[in-house]
């Protein structure tokens, strides 16, 4: 197991060579780990989360103006919960400037009947 953290893979971040190295360790020793093994590994991946992006800034680069079409549904229901609350951003990966623009356009899809304020139960 430590000579799979101590190779080194060039031109991969950091990050990615853990992620690399847990997947050849599960490979290569499915049959020989426990269930505390296993267990080990999974919450070591789980705290190996990528990165969120903002979804509506292309290449970090904030377009302007800056809107949130309140008609776009699909978009929008991906941005609230099943309470229909709205999620938060380090939920989401929403940048501020469109976090607000977000929440503008969540209230204005609900006063429009677009979506609900509440889930029917």
């Amino acid at each position: 197991m430590s000579s799979l953290n101590s190779r080194s893979v060039q031109g991969v971040r950091s990050a990615d060579k853990v992620r690399l190295s847990y997947d050849e360790e599960v490979h290569s020793q499915m049959a020989t780990l426990t269930k505390a093994d296993i267990r080990k590994l999974r919450k070591k991946k789980s705290r190996l989360k990528r990165k969120l992006k903002c979804r509506f800034c292309p290449d970090g680069v904030v377009p302007r103006p800056v809107y949130v079409d309140y008609k776009d549904i699909k978009t929008l229901r991906q941005l609230i919960d099943r309470e229909g609350k709205i999620l938060p951003r380090r939920r989401t990966g929403t940048s501020a400037i469109y976090q607000r623009a977000v929440r503008r356009a969540i209230l204005r899809a609900r006063f429009m009947g677009l979506l609900p304020y509440v889930v029917d139960e």
